[in-house]
């Protein structure tokens, strides 16, 4: 599997670029806003969001101006819903750091949060960026609906596979296609190029989500634990719920009836996990997240060949096949 250092070589000016675009782009005259943003920043991921759109523009034409500003778009998006979503799930790590949240509470949070948002939104409006912006905002509205569909949905725990998808599409798979549509739209791409753009962000999108929820029932923590943050949240994902609709009437009440203990054991997640193993939950899923794979990939198959198309090609590896 290619590593994310050898992905982003073929738009590694662009990333360079990027850093200091969107530094720039968060700075204020309010020393305890600048204080809260400089950590972030020095905690940042793995940029997957803005090497989307830098690779999308960047096979299909030039990036520009207009690319780094929907770059930086989708960045301070993503980085305000990942301090919002710290308030609303009560997690107190981020990247195997404190979180926002952990440190300056629920106030600080959900202003920085709404800060980075809307110097987004400004950032579109003074570059005259109107099409970026009604993509983006899409997302947004997209994200926020999925978001309070979960939450009806963790308070119940009737969840169906069809409802799932249609959470992680809302939830994930809309900001990497508002990534991928972004950066066909800077490069002035015509419509079916877009459209294009746009489908292979969806899949690439909901293949993401899928790994991440195969990580949550089987990465382990430092005492070799699993995590099962979901479980802990009430939050019922692919792999268990493909199990639980498969499973006995029995067998499903005795699950649900551990997930909904709110002090729910660490053994009993494990059992959980067991489980789910055993029926073949992962396997499912894994299966699920490589028809995504699939279909973003013979998206990408119909752009000509060049650099940054083998890299996109590479890149839906990578979110498949990872190990954190």
């Amino acid at each position: 599997m290619t590593g994310i250092k050898d992905i982003r070589r073929s738009v590694s000016y662009e990333m360079e670029k990027f850093e200091p675009f969107f530094k720039e782009s968060v700075k204020t005259e309010i020393p305890l806003l600048n204080f809260v943003t400089s950590y972030i920043l020095r905690r940042k991921g793995k940029q997957i969001r803005p090497l989307l759109v830098f690779l999308t523009a960047k096979m299909i034409g030039t990036p520009n101006k207009s690319t780094f500003t929907a770059a930086v778009l989708v960045e301070l998006l993503h980085t305000a819903t990942l301090v919002h979503d710290d308030v609303v799930d009560d997690s107190y790590q981020r990247r195997g750091f404190f979180s926002v949240y952990a440190i300056w509470k629920t106030k600080i949070s959900v202003l920085v949060g709404d800060y980075l948002l809307s110097r987004g939104l400004l950032l579109a409006i003074q570059d005259n960026e109107y099409k970026l912006l009604e993509i983006v905002s899409d997302a947004v509205r997209e994200m926020s609906e999925g978001e309070l569909l979960q939450i009806q949905k963790t308070r119940s725990l009737d969840i169906s596979e069809g409802e799932y998808f249609k959470i992680i599409q809302k939830k994930t798979a809309a900001l990497i296609s508002a990534c991928t549509s972004c950066g066909a739209k800077s490069v002035d791409a015509d419509e079916k190029q877009i459209n294009l753009a746009k489908q292979f962000g969806y899949h690439a999108g909901i293949a993401f989500q899928i790994k991440d929820d195969i990580f949550d029932y089987t990465r382990v923590n430092s005492i070799g634990k699993p995590y099962g943050n979901d479980i802990k949240e009430k939050k019922l994902t692919l792999p268990l719920i493909h199990v639980l609709e498969n499973c006995s009437m029995s067998e499903k009440k005795k699950i649900l009836r551990s997930v909904r203990n709110k002090r729910i054991s660490n053994n009993e997640i494990k059992k959980i996990n067991l489980f789910v193993k055993k029926n073949k939950g992962f396997e499912y899923a894994e299966i699920k997240m490589n028809e995504h794979k699939k279909k973003a990939v013979d998206i990408i198959a119909l752009f000509p060949e060049s650099e940054s198309k083998t890299s996109l090609l590479a890149l839906m590896d990578y979110i498949t096949e990872r190990k954190k």
